[in-house]
């Protein structure tokens, strides 16, 4: 007779499987090149927007530059205090509001509107010369955009030779303040509208051109055709690069609003990066600079968990 069986557990081994990390391996080495690719951008992140994060202690110390980040003074919110009741404050937030708000109305929609009217020439010679000429702008750097700008519309210029021409009165654009927050709008849009339709004409192309050939069988003209295919198919693109424009509503340009500011046009033209850059940086008040730098961090994050929160509620489309 047989004595009673006895069941014995299977071993688990926890150890790393070989074949696993074999294949893991092989995988990490045949698409080695890109991860190479990859490492760029994540350097740049980490040496240029992680590490200095550190530096954002400056904010709630009373630092000096012979302590030391350690050795300085902590001092709270006593700085965000100060700029909340700085009577300056509310004319910075209403000028870097207004012109984050007029890119997202403006701006945003233009590369969107170029990519839909690309899509529709039959043309390739023309459509390849307009889409060369539309990127160009984005190659100009900020100073050479600028040294344009001041150029063309000094009173002497350009648009002012041309209105003289027509008979109409020549115009200090450049020193009128209601004209500042336009002349910025629309050289952004000059110079972003070409290579911003980039990502819309490749989100065009994986819309399945059976639609539209069923959509023309049933009688669909091309507005229709845009309305009810073209613009469902890009509304997921459309979505995110909308919720990328409102979380950079208050990182409007430094560099452009600098170089075109002036005395004349200063009450329109002042924002909180060009603060930020007087206070820190010209009168070296690094802990008061560093405060108002992360304030506008601050409230361009809850914008953008809004819009994201809002995104998701009405679409299926957010970035988390």
């Amino acid at each position: 007779m047989r004595g009673p069986s006895t069941l014995t557990e299977p071993q688990v081994n926890f150890d790393a499987n070989p074949r696993v990390e074999s294949k893991v391996w092989r995988s990490i080495k045949r698409s080695r090149f890109y991860y190479l690719m990859f490492a760029v951008p994540l350097v740049y992140f980490i040496v240029f927007h992680y590490i200095p994060m550190f530096g954002i202690m400056i904010a709630f110390k009373d630092y000096s530059v012979f302590k030391g980040i350690a050795g300085s003074e902590w001092v709270g919110f006593k700085y965000f205090g100060e700029f909340l009741s700085d009577p300056y404050f509310y004319t910075l937030i209403k000028n870097t509001l207004l012109i984050g708000i007029y890119q997202i109305i403006f701006a945003f929609p233009a590369p969107i509107i170029l990519a839909l009217l690309l899509n529709e020439l039959r043309n390739g010679m023309f459509k390849r010369f307009v889409q060369t000429v539309s990127y160009l702008p984005h190659f100009l750097s900020t100073v050479v955009v600028c040294g344009i700008l001041v150029n063309f519309l000094s009173y002497d210029g350009m648009i002012n030779q041309f209105l003289h021409w027509l008979g109409l009165e020549q115009v200090h654009f450049l020193m009128i303040p209601e004209w500042f927050r336009s002349i910025y709008i629309s050289s952004e849009i000059w110079q972003g509208i070409g290579w911003g339709s980039i990502i819309y004409l490749a989100a065009l192309t994986n819309i399945d051109p059976q639609l539209y050939e069923a959509a023309t069988m049933d009688g669909a003209n091309r507005w229709k055709q845009a309305k009810h295919i073209t613009l469902p198919g890009i509304a997921p693109t459309i979505i995110i690069m909308f919720l990328f424009s409102i979380g950079a509503i208050m990182a409007v340009s430094f560099e452009k609003v600098l170089l075109l500011s002036n005395g004349s046009n200063f009450e329109t033209s002042d924002i909180i990066a060009t603060y930020v850059y007087r206070r820190g940086l010209v009168s070296s008040d690094f802990s008061y600079a560093t405060a108002v730098g992360l304030f506008n961090s601050v409230i361009a994050l809850v914008f953008l968990t809004i819009g994201n929160t809002i995104s998701k509620k009405v679409s299926e489309t957010s970035l988390w």
